[in-house]
């Protein structure tokens, strides 16, 4: 009998909504039911409809000659073998790709692991190498401030022992007057105010604001130097001025004037180095600042590797 090829792609057992072991008679009556309602007359608009008959109707003709059913049964079981064969191939491929995906995934954990690694080593080293360095730009840098103590004790000594000059008695102290009134607090001048406005100028050793007479105060420098600079430079507050004057330590031949104040003999020689000592007082005042920046990371890095 001749039979769609298409037909016997489809499960005709199903088709016909029975069971597999089922006899003709059941065949047909299943037929009869199904060709009921897809008739062709019953559907003239629906050519799924005929398409349906039709295949119902060559079910019937295989399913109902027995030599044709049991060749279908044995296409149909082979096929279901062959479906069975490709599931567990298709399982045992799976699997061997799931394998073979969580050793690739473990082997790139490794690796990463062992590149983790690697980098930490590195980072440690490096933290290590740069904290040893940092100890010893430390150590240099508080020789290089023990020795500028030292040569700065050195001088004050040697000033002392000069006299500040044929007329210096002592360190040389200059006195400062501004307006203040009793009801006034200083005259907004304190002895942390006077002492940042001098110390540009060199080392301040004091400073004394007097408690009797207001708006009076007594400033002691290291060097004759410092105390010449402030005389001649500062003017102090804009809206309270300073007037400031020798108390003792000047120089000989200095030039007195009519408010008190005495003015050092000037030269060529003296204004270029009173350049100089601006330029050093202010290169100093970096190197100090960037010293103690130095000094405070690095010990803030010694108290987090403690932690």
């Amino acid at each position: 009998m001749a039979v769609d090829k298409d037909l016997l792609a489809l499960d005709l057992y199903a088709l016909l909504g029975v069971a597999e072991k089922a006899a003709d008679k059941e065949i047909k009556k299943a037929y009869r039911q199904k060709a009921l309602t897809c008739h062709p007359d019953k559907n003239p608009d629906n050519p799924e409809a005929a398409e349906l008959f039709h295949q119902l109707s060559q079910a019937l003709a295989l399913l109902t000659d027995a030599a044709a059913r049991a060749a279908y049964d044995k296409m149909r079981k082979a096929k279901k073998r062959a479906a069975e064969r490709t599931q567990k191939f298709d399982e045992r491929r799976k699997k061997v790709k799931l394998d073979l995906e969580a050793r690739e995934r473990q082997a790139q954990i490794q690796v990463s692991k062992e590149e983790e690694t690697r980098i930490t080593r590195a980072l440690e080293e490096e933290i290590l190498q740069l904290r040893e360095e940092g100890s010893r730009q430390l150590e240099e840098q508080q020789k290089l401030i023990q020795e500028q103590i030292r040569v700065e004790r050195e001088q004050r000594l040697q000033s002392k022992r000069d006299g500040c000059g044929e007329e210096g008695k002592g360190a040389p102290r200059l006195k400062l007057r501004w307006k203040c009134k009793k009801d006034e607090t200083q005259g907004s001048y304190s002895e942390e105010v006077l002492l940042q406005i001098l110390q540009k100028y060199g080392e301040v050793l004091n400073v004394v604001i007097s408690g009797k007479k207001t708006g009076t105060a007594i400033v002691e420098f290291a060097t004759v130097k410092a105390a010449e600079m402030a005389l001649k430079n500062e003017v102090g507050l804009i809206n309270n001025p300073l007037k400031i004057s020798w108390l003792e330590g000047q120089l000989k031949n200095s030039t007195v004037f009519s408010d008190g104040t005495i003015q050092p003999p000037i030269a060529l020689d003296s204004v270029i180095s009173e350049r100089d000592y601006e330029s050093l007082v202010m290169m100093q005042m970096r190197q100090a600042a960037e010293r103690q920046k130095l000094i405070e990371q690095m010990k803030q890095e010694d108290e987090e590797s403690c932690t």
